[in-house]
């Protein structure tokens, strides 16, 4: 997802006129376009023949008068309506699909996945951010998920509200927490919800921006983590190997202990050597509840 300062930038571009810049005036045409129908599948063709332009030329040009893609410029006029209907009241899932993104798990898909952050920030603990958060009963338990704007920081279980933001001011000492109300954060009651969506009902685990925080090498693991496929498991010296570190299988397990995503960050999908289950930060019971859940949808 494009950051707010680009989208503005865009729109800026949009608005200035173009007079004796033919060019950039069908370019403009084909913004305007993207606006209107924000809602519906826009293939690249079909904006290219707007341009009269091939589909790779108009990729360039947009992105070169734009600063994004014209995918990328759909994206952030769908969140803005998503946003906005939220904050007009609408429902979770009505929004999405007002929206124009068709089920919960794409309202964050591939394109507004952004992972990592600085060394100096993460070692900052979080100085000059606000981070809001939310809780919710599932099917596991109490859940409390947190967020910059980056995204998705933290998905802990627990039983008592109190103790999880106790953990998340552990995490993040020197941020601003802030109890999150829909209106002021409509983002994160949608993750709540396609979170619990995927938990208690079994819809397909939601794909959100996260804002993963941790060393060079956690971030490794956890990034090869997102790539597990649903269903599949694999050994903490398998992990190692897949990540070329194949001495490193302690660092691994240990990562995989520090991982403050839960179920996100799917690091329950990793086994001992022998099958048995090995360590959850959450809890064996909920790791067991994880892997039955994902084998019953894949028919195993």
């Amino acid at each position: 997802m494009p950051s707010e300062q680009q989208i503005q930038a865009a729109i800026r571009a949009r608005n200035t006129s173009y007079e004796g810049h033919p060019r950039i005036a069908r370019l403009v045409e084909v913004a305007r376009h993207i606006e209107a129908h924000a809602d519906e599948p826009l293939p690249l063709a079909g904006l290219a023949e707007i341009a009269g332009l091939s589909s790779s030329r108009l990729q360039k040009q947009f992105k070169e008068v734009f600063g994004i893609s014209p995918k990328a410029y759909q994206d952030a006029v769908r969140m803005r309506c998503f946003r906005q209907s939220l904050k007009d009241g609408d429902k979770v899932t009505d929004a999405i699909f007002a929206s124009g993104f068709g089920s919960v798990s794409r309202v964050y898909g591939e394109s507004s996945r952004n992972l990592g952050m600085a060394p100096k920030a993460y070692r900052a603990g979080g100085a000059d951010e606000v981070i809001a958060y939310a809780s919710r009963r599932t099917s596991l338990g109490l859940v409390v998920m947190a967020a910059t704007d980056r995204g998705v920081c933290y998905v802990q279980f627990g039983d008592d509200e109190e103790s999880l933001i106790a953990g998340l001011k552990a995490e993040f000492p020197r941020a601003e927490l802030v109890a999150s109300p829909a209106q002021n954060a409509p983002e994160l009651d949608a993750w709540m919800e396609a979170l619990d969506q995927h938990i208690s009902k079994g819809a397909p685990r939601p794909d959100l921006p996260l804002d993963m925080r941790g060393t060079a090498f956690q971030m490794k693991v956890w990034q090869f983590l997102l790539s597990i496929r649903e269903g599949d498991v694999l050994s903490y010296s398998e992990l190692a190997a897949r990540i070329d570190k194949p001495k490193a299988v302690r660092a691994v397990a240990s990562a995989c202990g520090k991982n403050r995503i839960g179920v996100l960050i799917p690091c329950h999908r990793v086994l001992r050597g022998d099958g048995g289950l090995g360590g959850y930060r959450w809890g064996l019971a909920r790791k067991r509840a994880l892997l039955n859940a994902e084998r019953e949808r894949r028919g195993d």
